[in-house]
């Protein structure tokens, strides 16, 4: 059988890249990104056992995916992220992200592909203190133009009629990947512990819960619906844990005991605290329980060398 990653060179895409010979029922994986991150070290000494091939393609253009012929699956990655800067580049985001999602909806219904579609936790807004995927309206206020574009990505979906597709709604993914970014908590505040920067946490967050999603249990997820066909047109949240940004500190200060921390205001500080519930998934078969020790730990271990 044969997937298509796009936004493969991403932080997330990399990783299934590497990985997609653990997934024995996909013999070709075609890659897909349109460089303007500049990651063309994630293409650096691919797995030969992956059967990968790469095109450099711009899927926000009409019909640009239209020569791929006899997929079966498509996991939909690619997009502009970077939810706080979001504020400064709302309206490029918006045309580019929904584009992307308009071409790949509108090839996967052409082709009868199987949808595997990113979106993410930080849909829920305004909050009780636990959410799930059938909270009510009013608390899905996501407060940055970024999560508002995955609320919409969702409601495209659901209009859908001839389709097969699954939503999961990521929590903030921590992990090193091939094509690691640091402007998410967990990377971001690794990176400056290692450099001995303030972390710099907004002043309302320290206490507040947040989930989180370790790589490698995001590749569970893809394994999951692959192997077990589960495209059921509905939303997950798929997550590890949750955490305080406070707990997430500590487990830092194991490796970097003397971090520093600076508070600060930013646009979407005014969240509450919450709890995002992961029993739907765990009723579908699929447990997700990675601990981001793991992950700080091999974060951390990129930058051992530096003398500060």
């Amino acid at each position: 059988m044969k997937l298509i990653i796009t936004g493969s060179c991403g932080h997330i895409g990399s990783y299934i890249a590497d990985r997609m010979h653990l997934i024995p029922k996909i013999k070709e994986t075609i890659l897909i990104d349109n460089l303007g991150s500049n990651r063309h070290y994630s293409l650096f000494n691919l797995k030969k056992k992956n059967k990968l091939i790469f095109h450099q393609i711009d899927i926000s253009k009409k019909n640009s995916l239209d020569k791929f012929k006899n997929v079966n699956y498509l996991i939909h990655c690619a997009s502009m992220t970077n939810a706080e800067k979001s504020f400064s580049v709302k309206n490029e985001m918006f045309k580019n992200n929904l584009d992307c999602m308009r071409v790949v909806i509108d090839f996967c219904k052409k082709n009868k592909i199987k949808l595997i579609h990113l979106s993410s936790t930080s849909v829920y807004g305004k909050q009780a203190k636990i959410v799930d995927e059938n909270c009510e309206k009013k608390y899905l206020k996501p407060q940055s133009p970024y999560a508002k574009i995955k609320l919409i990505e969702e409601k495209m979906l659901k209009k859908e009629k001839n389709l097969k597709y699954t939503t999961f709604r990521f929590g903030t993914i921590s992990g090193f990947s091939k094509g690691i970014r640091f402007h998410t908590a967990v990377n971001k505040f690794c990176f400056n512990a290692a450099l001995n920067q303030k972390i710099h946490v907004y002043k309302t967050a320290l206490h507040q819960y947040r989930p989180y999603l370790t790589l490698s249990d995001a590749f569970k997820v893809f394994k999951f619906s692959i192997n077990n066909d589960f495209f059921k047109n509905d939303i997950f949240n798929a997550l590890s844990k949750n955490y305080t940004v406070s707990q997430i500190l500590e487990k830092i200060k194991k490796i970097k005991p003397n971090i520093k921390i600076k508070l600060v205001d930013t646009p979407i500080m005014n969240q509450l605290s919450y709890h995002v519930d992961k029993n739907k998934l765990i009723k579908s078969g699929l447990r997700l329980n990675s601990d981001l020790q793991k992950d700080i730990n091999q974060t951390l271990k990129l930058f051992s060398y530096l003398k500060n």
